[in-house]
């Protein structure tokens, strides 16, 4: 049976598009059918990270009844299926949000993981991703205006029959990683399910428009990726197959990280 996650933030800049991204191809990698889906129609920034911005056709066309959602499926990086949104504004204007609950369900047919890159903040855009998932995830970077706005998306979840397994905080240090973890609890209360430690290979990776986990596999913010990813599939972490010796992401991560390794 598919199992359906919808990335969420309070705010834009949190990394969440990487997040669904690199998750995603994590996923594919251990052999899971994975599907990643652009469901911010607006911004539309999933299909330009991976080089998937000139395609024929796009979730706007889907939502827009022109096109069936098969048509809009292409193979990405390490196996991992993509359905990006388009990047025109006509496409946009055209597209109804509302048609997303019936496209799922033609889309989940053959998956394994289905993970849903929603647009940031409270729109009506927002409200079906936040919906139709079987688990709502926060991704939040460790300041306090992100945990506030990620406090109204949780809220908004909440109130429309989402559940929030958790959140994941990105671009940690090591200094704030700890007592960052402990406020976002607190305040959200949800669980930290997983840090990513600030990593400028992440920017090095979206400027070669591949995902981190495939250019940079052993950096930290790949490292913990993989932990994530292993985590909401339910997989052993196997630390000797995927982590380098005396791993950074290992000592970071050792006190506070809670999924499973």
């Amino acid at each position: 049976m598919v199992r359906v996650f919808t990335f969420a933030s309070g705010k834009g800049g949190t990394g969440k598009t990487t997040m669904t991204i690199n998750l995603g191809t994590s996923l594919a990698k251990f052999g899971k059918r994975t599907c990643i889906m652009d469901a911010d129609i607006g911004m539309a920034n999933l299909g330009l990270s991976i080089g998937l911005e000139d395609v024929p056709v796009t979730l706007h066309e889907v939502l827009a009844g022109k096109a069936s959602i098969h048509d809009a499926v292409y193979e990405g990086p390490g196996g991992v299926q993509v359905v990006p949104s388009g990047i025109s504004l006509q496409g946009f204007q055209q597209s109804d949000p509302e048609r997303l609950r019936d496209v799922l369900k033609d889309l989940t047919e053959r998956l394994d993981f289905l993970l849903i890159d929603a647009p940031a903040g409270i729109s009506r855009d927002g409200v079906v991703p936040l919906a139709v998932a079987d688990d709502v995830i926060l991704v939040v970077n460790p300041e306090l205006s992100a945990i506030v706005d990620a406090m109204k998306t949780k809220i908004l979840a909440e109130v429309v029959g989402g559940h929030v397994r958790g959140a994941i905080i990105n671009r940690a240090t090591a200094e704030s990683a700890g007592t960052v973890s402990q406020k976002m609890e607190k305040v959200l209360g949800a669980r930290v399910i997983g840090l990513v430690p600030e990593d400028q290979n992440v920017k090095k990776a979206a400027s070669a428009k591949v995902p981190v986990v495939i250019k940079y596999p052993t950096s930290g913010s790949s490292v913990a990726i993989r932990r994530i990813a292993a985590g909401l599939a339910g997989i052993s972490y196997d630390k000797e197959v995927m982590e380098p010796k005396d791993s950074f992401i290992d000592r970071f991560t050792k006190v506070i990280f809670r999924g499973k390794r």
